[in-house]
């Protein structure tokens, strides 16, 4: 495999620092990095630029990287594509890898996972060039002597030997007659035990091969007599069904079938992501319904306040019309009355609609959001809570924040969050100080949420973001808060510090880029 610096490579995103940390990462190691802050950018460095490899980011304005991704494979399918997607995106990178991408990484993106990436991204054009180059010279030279065919087949054969995608092609009894070293990884049988003694029937699930040899003769998948990235599932050596990804190519001579090729490709790790984002999600709304239960004693109370008065003033009316005299000077309190109703049920309105926002299980739906508004909706869930733990709220949010870009729901999540585990640790009461400030420099927008209360011990800060590490008495938390707040906040590309005394008070802070 060639040097580092013979690699040329294209980086396509739209914010500059992220732009910026992964071409400084990649210069670093040696390669040569041409940058683009949007797709048509981008699209047009390929043509110039004549990378091998293309990082591009999923979502972008204007070009979207999957347009990017179809368009550079159109120009030269040779390049390979490697996609940049946020972990709550994991269909979109499913859609990648249909469309031939090499690989994808999530975001925040860690340094080894983008160089374990490009590693692939590597092997595969190497292999593919060396493939078309060994092709080519067949073509020319037409095999002039014996010795250079043996050594031509026997370098086919080691290419073959070698694919990291799995090679299975049958001969017109579809009997196995090519069986590489992928193969036997993805499904455990050896080559000797395949080899001319079993059928690609004898892979598949009940009714999956019937589906299998019903589809390939069909126009849906790529052609008749073709595959393409078409996804089922084969038996391994034990019996167990693992999902794969199949593009196949009948073989003709003579206008008769010769035989079968399949390319196959493991669906497991892919899966197995797409399962830990579910979960990641589940995790995620069952922590939101434990902050809702603690919300909900205080909500009940804020609200039979305002409703009390509600029904005393309705009775009071009701009462004053049942007179046989009404005097004009009545119509004058009704209006107060009326007017005191109205802004009651408003307020009660404004509470339980909140809540009901809140408690909604929504699927991410990352855009902007308006920090002002966040912080308020934050103030009226918490504000009874606050109240009746006797903690005084102070708050130092300036006019004219920046948006940030992210999940309205997830990030109100995070702040009532660290307002609970505030209002917690004063047990006797305190003050909770919310505050925003804007570092423009950095494009930075901090969030913090600082109190009085008793303070984190030193040996417990570092564990703080751990799951199911919790610092309170047992029975009043279960340690998920702040390791989904932690989440949360990195999968919007941001960080939380925290600085803690015992007995003066803790300090959480929120980053987002601005």
């Amino acid at each position: 495999m060639a040097e580092a610096g013979d690699w040329r490579i294209v980086l396509i995103d739209d914010e500059v620092d992220i732009r910026d940390v992964m071409s400084f990462s990649l210069h670093d190691a040696g390669y040569q990095v041409t940058t683009a802050p949007d797709g048509e950018t981008g699209i047009g460095l390929c043509g110039t630029v004549s990378p091998q490899i293309v990082i591009t980011d999923i979502r972008m304005p204007g070009i979207s990287g999957l347009d990017v991704l179809k368009k550079v494979k159109q120009h030269d399918p040779e390049i390979e594509v490697i996609v940049i997607t946020a972990f709550a995106e994991m269909d979109l990178a499913v859609q990648a890898l249909q469309l031939d991408a090499s690989d994808f990484i999530t975001k925040p993106v860690n340094d080894n996972a983008l160089h374990l990436a490009l590693k692939r991204a590597q092997a595969r054009y190497t292999n593919r060039k060396a493939i078309k180059e060994y092709t080519q010279l067949l073509e020319r030279e037409k095999a002039a002597t014996s010795l250079e065919l043996e050594k031509t087949i026997a370098f086919q054969k080691n290419l073959i030997d070698n694919s990291m995608d799995g090679i299975l092609a049958c001969d017109e009894k579809d009997t196995v007659v090519i069986f590489n070293r992928s193969m036997e990884q993805i499904l455990g049988y050896s080559k000797a035990d395949m080899l001319r003694r079993m059928s690609l029937d004898r892979f598949f699930p009940p009714n999956e091969a019937a589906r299998f040899n019903a589809d390939l003769p069909s126009d849906k998948y790529g052609g008749s007599e073709k595959l393409f990235l078409y996804e089922t599932a084969l038996l391994n050596h034990t019996g167990q069904a693992v999902p794969v990804q199949i593009s196949a190519t009948v073989l003709f001579e003579q206008g008769k079938k010769s035989g079968l090729v399949c390319f196959i490709r493991d669906l497991r790790q892919l899966r197995k992501l797409e399962r830990e984002f579910a979960d990641q999600t589940q995790v995620l709304h069952q922590d939101k319904m434990m902050s809702l239960g603690r919300l909900a004693a205080s909500v009940v109370h804020e609200i039979n306040n305002p409703l009390s008065g509600i029904l005393n003033y309705v009775r009071l009316m009701i009462r004053i019309l049942h007179r046989k005299t009404f005097a004009t000077d009545h119509i004058g309190r009704f209006q107060e009355y009326l007017n005191l109703v109205e802004s009651e049920t408003d307020r009660c309105s404004q509470i339980v609609s909140n809540l009901l926002t809140f408690s909604r299980k929504s699927p991410a739906s990352m855009g902007t959001v308006a920090v002002d508004e966040l912080l308020h909706r934050c103030i009226i869930l918490s504000q009874h809570k606050l109240d009746l733990q006797q903690v005084r709220l102070d708050t130092r949010i300036p006019a004219q924040l920046p948006d940030v870009k992210g999940d309205f729901n997830q990030l109100q999540q995070c702040i009532i969050n660290l307002i609970f585990n505030a209002v917690d640790a004063m047990p006797e009461g305190g003050s909770l100080c919310l505050s925003a400030d804007h570092d423009s420099d950095a494009r930075i927008l901090r969030l913090s949420v600082e109190d009085s209360g008793t303070g984190i011990a030193e040996s417990d800060l570092p564990h703080i973001f751990e799951p199911f590490y919790s610092t309170k008495k047992e029975g009043y938390g279960v340690g998920l808060g702040l390791s989904t707040v932690f989440g949360v906040v990195k999968r919007h590309n941001g960080d939380i510090k925290v600085t803690s005394k015992l007995g003066k008070g803790t300090c959480f802070t929120i980053e987002l880029p601005a």
